[in-house]
């Protein structure tokens, strides 16, 4: 049998190994570059005899010349009389059905997910910050003696929890980014795609969250009455 670099490299197989394929072991007799359909390639008539489908076939592949033409050699192919009681579509259309709007369920497992991310997120960065403004009632109350205005205060707040969230951002991105890389260098055959869209998506939603949480704290802050702060112990 043959198989492509990128099998070949996730399971570390080289040619002469031998690879169990439905209980029936098969020496590797060559490696191919990925992207010919499949990952592992056997002879039609062994596979068929293997899986008790003799002379038959589950699937075809149409190469083209231009790719371009897919659409029109599907319709071509649906004209053909009989052909319309089996499924002909371009790879493109193919690809596109495999996203996760296209799966039952999965949009909603995953906007339940960020939802539940958002609410941890929200508790630790409110306890975070609730638990700084406890540790610097003082200094709140020499700033208000001093003449600081309750927004002032608020502001303080509000722009280090803003800094905060940017370097979580940052950090978080940089760990998402060596995860991808350490996962692909492992497993090839798995794809793991890390776009702008999600990195932007997740910058905002830190920072709402970020304010969000702080907003309670900065004004409890700026309610202090700058005595009470300053004999806080």
């Amino acid at each position: 049998m043959l198989v492509d670099d990128l099998y070949a490299k996730s399971k570390h197989v080289k040619v002469g190994d031998t690879i169990d394929v439905l209980n029936n072991n098969f020496r590797v007799a060559g490696i191919v570059e990925q992207g010919k359909g499949a990952r592992k390639f056997l002879q039609i008539g062994v596979l068929q005899d293997l899986i008790g489908a003799k002379d038959k076939a589950s699937i075809f592949y149409l190469k083209l010349d231009d790719p371009s033409n897919a659409d029109a050699v599907v319709e071509e192919i649906k004209k053909v009389p009989g052909m319309n009681k089996y499924v002909a579509t371009s790879m493109a259309y193919y690809l596109s059905m495999m996203t996760p709007s296209n799966y039952p369920g999965l949009s909603t497992f995953i906007d339940v997910v960020i939802g539940i991310s958002v609410i941890i997120g929200f508790i630790v960065i409110f306890q975070a910050m609730y638990t700084a403004v406890m540790e610097r009632t003082r200094e709140i109350g020499i700033l208000k003696s001093m003449g600081a205005s309750k927004l002032y205060i608020v502001n303080v707040i509000l722009r280090e929890t803003v800094l905060l969230a940017i370097g979580g951002i940052v950090v978080g991105i940089i760990f998402s980014l060596a995860a991808r890389l350490g996962i692909v260098h492992r497993l090839p055959t798995l794809p793991v795609v890390v776009t702008g869209g999600w990195m932007l998506r997740a910058a905002i939603i830190a920072v709402v969250g970020a304010i969000a949480g702080a907003l309670y704290p900065a004004y409890k802050a700026a309610q202090k009455d700058p005595i009470d702060a300053l004999a806080y112990e």
